[in-house]
């Protein structure tokens, strides 16, 4: 049964940092690229972050609102990853969800809050 269970997330003032964790189960976590979404308020979810599934390369990509921000990255042999998330802005604040890429509807776990508010 494959499971992403998300967290990490809290309360932050602007220009803060917070690392999230997606614990992956071993049936995804070597075999699929991994990301980050999230969903503000209102909003639809969006793409956040991605890391490829090749361990020679580890290629990884961005929203453009979070480019050098924001860094994913993966630990293999605790099946877990991670969004690091520095400069922190209120517009960031939203659930944010781990998933595969593209994601599957049957992925979706409970997401972990962060809010940036002074």
């Amino acid at each position: 049964q494959v499971q992403l269970v998300e967290s990490g997330g809290g309360l932050v003032q602007p220009g803060g940092s917070l690392r999230l964790s997606c614990a992956a189960s071993d049936s995804i976590s070597s075999s699929a690229a991994l990301a980050w979404y999230r969903q503000a308020p209102g909003k639809q979810r969006d793409f956040v972050a991605f890391i490829d599934r090749s361990e020679a390369t580890d290629y990884t990509d961005y929203a453009d609102s979070v480019k050098g921000r924001f860094f994913i990255s993966r630990d293999r042999v605790q099946n877990t990853v991670y969004l690091q998330m520095n400069n922190l802005k209120p517009e960031d604040t939203a659930v944010y969800y781990c998933n595969v890429l593209p994601p599957l509807d049957s992925y979706w776990g409970r997401g972990t809050q962060v809010t940036v508010s002074s």
